[in-house]
Formats: structure tokens, sequence, C-alpha cells
């Protein structure tokens, strides 16, 4: 009631002035790649926004669709480009093992990210390195899941064992679709790709964890508490940050410091935007934090 009174303009109270100032500090969601780095390298300026917002009572949240390092990585890597992250850090591979059932065996094709998700929920682990160390496939007998990241080990083998498991039953996850990621030489493949590869090879469409999708949304709103339409998500690819604003139903904060680049527009680029409204279009973050402070 102090909040409604404020805004249609009833008798404003001592109330009604703490409403309005905590209805303004809403949360900023970040993507990493091409937001706060390139390849673990940090953007110009983007650790002197964090912190603008956080001085002017924002929380940053991170979330990334890495899934390939465990949250004390992430949060040293962070650390080295000046940012204090931890407990404000969210990675497709917690979305991936929020899907995941306590004592559910899960074949990894990924990084020790998805293996520390999988750890804090309970699952029964099985890692690749368990299957070369094993003479046949029997490792590979009672498989529920087959959990899909990023990783620089992927051949043959990985895609065999992979598409044995999901023939016998497992159901194939994938810790985010991003066919690439930004780096400062330019985009390389991303775990998209790979999950790409194992779904053609089994013949199985997979279920994705990260942005966009509700496994992702329902982990940050766990988080926050609530996510509205003054949130803001900042990220430079519109397929994946943007549908994600949309997903949850906030704002989208387009940066051009990652994948999207300064000539590309709507017009003439219309399926790479993918039809996202964009209500800030800018450079980087920095820029983000003088449009918003």
């Amino acid at each position: 009631a102090p909040l409604y009174n404020a805004m249609c303009g009833g008798t404003e109270t001592w109330q009604d002035r703490i409403a309005m100032r905590n209805f303004h500090k809403f949360p900023i969601l970040c993507d990493l790649d091409g937001v706060i780095w390139l390849a673990h390298q940090g953007i110009p300026g983007s650790a002197d926004a964090v912190e603008r917002f956080r001085q002017a009572g924002h929380r940053v949240l991170f979330v990334t669709n890495n899934s390939w390092s465990t949250q004390e990585e992430q949060v040293a890597a962070l650390a080295d480009v000046g940012i204090s992250a931890a407990g404000d850090i969210v990675t497709s591979a917690m979305a991936g093992a929020s899907l995941v059932q306590a004592g559910q065996r899960v074949l990894v094709c990924g990084g020790l990210g998805i293996e520390q998700a999988l750890q804090n929920v309970g699952a029964d682990i099985v890692r690749y390195a368990d299957c070369l160390a094993s003479d046949n496939d029997e490792i590979l007998h009672g498989i529920d899941i087959v959990m899909v990241g990023f990783h620089r080990w992927f051949d043959y083998e990985v895609m065999r064992r992979a598409s044995l498991a999901i023939s016998r039953g497992a159901l194939l996850i994938g810790t985010n679709d991003d066919a690439t990621y930004p780096t400062p030489s330019g985009p390389i493949p991303g775990g998209g790709s790979i999950l790409a590869a194992i779904a053609t090879a089994s013949g199985v469409q997979p279920m994705i964890a990260g942005k966009p999708h509700q496994a992702m949304a329902d982990v940050v709103t766990e988080l926050l508490g609530n996510v509205d339409q003054s949130v803001i998500m900042v990220g430079d690819r519109p397929s994946t940050d943007g549908q994600f604003a949309h997903t949850l139903g906030c704002r989208f904060a387009l940066v051009r410091s990652g994948v999207t680049l300064a000539s590309m527009s709507p017009a003439t680029d219309s399926e790479f935007f993918a039809g996202v409204t964009l209500d800030f279009d800018v450079a980087d973050l920095s820029a983000v934090a003088d449009e918003v402070l």
C-alpha cells in the first residue's frame, strides 16, 4: 500500500520513500563471455560498471552458460579482472543439475563445473575417464542421463559412448546449445556444437538447461526470490540472452562487446536478432551503467 500510495500521488510517508528507493534497486543480470570478458580477458570498463551498480544498491548476478568451470574457478577468474562474485554466479551446469534427482546415474560429457553441480544434488556421476578405464561398455548400463557441456577432448569415442548410453534409454541433457562463444581471436566452437553432434548421432532431441530455457530461469528466480520487468538482463547474444530476458519477463540490454558486431542491426540481420526486443542497445556494460544510473 505505501508504494501504491506514492505512485498514485497520495500523501507520501516515510514508508513510501523507503519503498520507492527499494523499488528502483532492481537486480542486474550479467552474462560473462562478451560482457565481462573475452576468454577471461577483462573488457575495459566492465569491472568498474559492476562496482557502480553495486554502489548504487543494485545486486549484480552473473548468469553464464559456461558449464566448464567450477564455482571456485569462476569466482577466482572474476577476481582476476577485479570483480568479487562469491554467491552471485549462476551457471548452466547448475541449471542442468536442477533437472537431476538424487541417486540418478549421469554420464558427464563435460567439465568439472558439471561434476560439481551434480555432486551438490547427490547424483551418481560416471566420468568419461571412467569409461576409458573400462575394457568394455558395461559401465554404460543403467545410465539415466547423459549430460553434455563444453569440453576440449571431444572425439569419436565420446560421441559413440554417449550415443550408446542414449540408445539404452538415457535422457540427453545439454547444459546449453550455444554453437560458439567469443574470444579475442574470434568465435570458437561451443558446447552447443558438441551437443548437436551427439544429438545427431543418437537421433534424440536434447533437453536444454541453460539460457534461454526455463531451468536456468527457475534457478535465477529461486536465488533472487522474484524477477519482474524492472530487472535487466545484459548480454551480447540476442538469441540466448535476449530470449532469456523474455523467458524471465524482464528487460534486455544488448551490448556490442561480444558476438553482436556494431555493424549488425535487426533490419539487416533479422535472423540473428531473433525478433528480440532491445530495451537498451549499447557498446558495453559501462554504457549500460551510464544509461541506468
